[in-house]
C-alpha cells in the first residue's frame, strides 16, 4: 500500500511501526457549528484510507479529536449565553448522526480538547524546561519557532522570505504569519466563565498543543500516520510537530496526508455566495447519505473536488444501476454458498480494484473496476450458477468493504411504514392534480421523517436515508 506522503513529497509505503496495527491520528471538527461538505470531504477521505488499511489485512487504531475550546467555541458560546459544553455538545451529536449517514466508521478514540487540559498543561510544562517556550507578560506561553530548528519542515517554509517575529495569539492565521505562537492563552475578559487554572494564571490551552498532547497520549510519542485537510498543514500541523518533537526528541509522526479543497459548483463555498451547505441541508434536499458519499469519495483526494447538484444526480443514477446489478445477482444466488473461485471476469476486477486504492487511494480508478464489474456481471447473468453468482457477490463486498456505498439484496432496502406510504399516497395525488407547491410539501416532510422520495416515468418510489 503506497501513499503520498506531505512531508516527504513523495509516495511512500505505508505499514505500521509494529503489532499490525496503523496508528491514525485524523483532525476532527471544531464543534461551534454544523459540520459543512467541505469538513466531510476530508472526514470521508478518511474513512477510506482507513478502509483501504483494514483491506490490506493492518488493524486500525483511530483517534479523532473534537475541538471543544478555541476562539470560536468560546464566543457561539458566549453569545448565546450558555456553558462552554452545553453548547458544543449539540454539534457533537450532530456530527455524529452525520458520521453514521455518510457511513463513515467510527474511529477507536474521540478525545474531547476539554477532557485534557492537565495532559496540556504538563506538555507545555515540559516546553518550557526545555527553553523552546516563554511566558508572554499578559500571562500566556508562547512556543518560540526560532529555537526549534526544524520548523517549517512540512510546510516547506522559507524563513528568509516570510514575516516573522510575530506572536500569533489567534487559533488560526495565514501562512505569512510565521511567528511564535500560543501554547496557553492568558484569561481575558472576552472569555468569560471558560477557563482552567495552570502555573502560568488561569487561561486555556491554544488550539494546536490539544491535538499534540491528546494524539501523544493514545498513540504514543512516535506514531504512524496523521491527516487531514490542506488547510490543516500550515499552520496547525507544523505547530503540532514543532510542540511535540521539541518536547520529546523523536520523529512525531511517519506519514502526513492531506486532502484537498471542495469546491460547490466552481466555487468556493460561502454563506454569501448562497452555496454553503451541511450534510443536514442535503438530506432536507431529498439527496441520501449514500448518494453524497459517493461523489464525496469518487475523486482522488489529491484532486480539488467540484461537488454540484448534478453530480449527485449522476451519483443517483450510478447507484441504481448498481442496485439492480447487485439485485439480479442476489436472486441468481438463491442463497447459494460462493463457488471456491470467482469467475475470471470478477477476480480481474478484483485485482484491478486492488491496484487502484493500494496506488495512494486512486478512487476514480477503484470505481471504473467497480463498474466493470456491474458490466460483466450483467452480460454473465444468465449463464452463471447461483454458487458463481454468489461468488461475484462477494467480490462486489470486498469492494464496498472500502466504498462503502453498495446495497446487497432487495433484503437491505427498508420496508415502507405506513405512515410514510400515506404521505406518498398524499404527494401522488397531488401530483396528479398538478399541485407541485404540495407536492413539494409532502416531499419535504417524507424527507423530514428519514426517507427520499425518488420520481421516474414509472411514477414516485421511496428510500431510506
Amino acid at each position: 500500500m503506497n501513499v503520498f506522503n506531505s512531508l516527504t513529497r513523495r509516495n511512500g509505503e505505508l505499514a505500521p511501526l509494529s503489532d499490525n496495527t496503523v496508528r491514525m491520528y485524523t483532525c476532527g471538527p471544531t464543534v461551534y457549528n454544523f459540520a459543512h461538505i467541505g469538513n466531510f470531504r476530508a472526514y470521508t477521505f478518511e474513512d477510506i484510507l482507513r478502509r483501504v488499511i483494514q483491506f490490506n489485512g493492518f488493524k486500525v487504531k483511530q483517534v479523532m479529536n473534537l475541538t471543544d475550546v478555541d476562539d470560536k467555541t468560546i464566543r457561539g458560546a458566549n453569545a448565546a449565553g450558555v456553558a462552554l459544553t452545553d453548547y458544543t455538545k449539540t454539534y457533537k451529536d450532530a456530527f455524529f448522526a452525520d458520521l453514521k449517514a455518510l457511513n463513515i466508521q467510527p474511529a477507536e478514540v474521540y478525545p474531547a480538547a476539554t477532557d485534557h487540559i492537565p495532559e496540556m498543561i504538563a506538555l507545555v510544562e515540559k516546553l518550557v524546561e526545555k527553553g523552546v517556550a516563554y511566558k508572554a507578560p499578559d500571562g500566556s506561553v508562547y512556543f518560540s519557532v526560532r529555537k526549534f530548528p526544524g520548523y517549517g519542515k512540512l510546510a516547506h517554509i522559507d524563513f528568509d522570505h516570510q514575516q516573522t517575529g510575530a506572536r500569533c495569539a489567534a487559533d488560526e492565521y495565514d501562512k505569512e504569519n510565521v511567528g511564535d505562537f500560543a501554547l496557553w492563552k492568558a484569561w481575558e475578559e472576552s472569555d468569560g466563565p471558560v477557563g482552567w487554572d495552570s502555573p502560568w494564571g488561569r487561561g486555556r490551552p491554544g488550539w494546536h498543543i490539544e491535538c499534540s498532547a491528546m494524539s501523544m497520549k493514545y498513540l504514543g510519542e512516535t506514531f504512524d500516520l496523521h491527516t487531514g485537510g490542506i488547510d490543516n498543514l500550515f499552520p496547525h500541523h507544523e505547530n503540532e510537530i514543532a510542540q511535540a518533537e521539541a518536547a520529546t526528541g523523536k520523529e512525531f509522526v511517519r506519514t502526513w496526508m492531506h486532502c484537498a479543497h471542495l469546491r460547490v459548483n466552481g466555487e468556493k463555498m460561502s454563506k454569501s455566495a448562497g452555496n454553503f451547505f451541511t450534510l443536514r441541508d442535503l438530506l432536507a434536499k431529498g439527496w441520501t447519505g449514500r448518494e453524497i458519499r459517493y461523489v464525496l469519495v469518487n475523486a482522488h483526494y489529491r484532486q480539488g473536488l467540484n461537488f454540484a447538484f448534478s453530480a449527485l444526480e449522476d451519483a443517483r443514477k450510478s447507484l441504481e444501476r448498481i442496485d439492480r446489478c447487485v439485485d439480479a445477482l442476489a436472486e441468481k444466488a438463491a442463497g447459494a454458498a460462493p463457488a471456491a473461485e470467482a469467475p475470471a471476469f470478477a477476480a480481474k476486477a478484483l485485482e484491478d480494484f486492488t491496484a487502484a486504492v493500494n496506488d495512494d487511494l486512486n478512487t476514480p480508478k477503484a470505481f471504473a473496476a467497480l463498474f466493470e464489474l456491474v458490466r460483466e456481471s450483467n452480460s454473465a447473468l444468465a449463464s452463471l450458477q447461483p454458487g458463481q453468482a454468489a461468488a461475484v457477490l462477494e467480490v462486489f463486498r470486498r469492494m464496498d468493504s472500502v466504498l462503502g456505498v453498495v446495497f446487497f439484496g432487495k433484503a437491505a432496502k427498508a420496508e415502507v411504514p405506513a405512515e410514510i406510504q400515506a404521505l406518498l399516497d398524499e404527494r401522488a395525488a397531488a401530483r396528479a392534480a398538478k399541485n407541485w407547491a404540495e407536492s413539494d410539501r409532502l416531499r419535504d416532510a417524507i424527507a423530514a421523517a428519514g426517507w427520499v422520495v425518488k420520481d421516474s416515468k414509472q411514477g414516485q418510489s421511496v428510500s431510506k436515508k
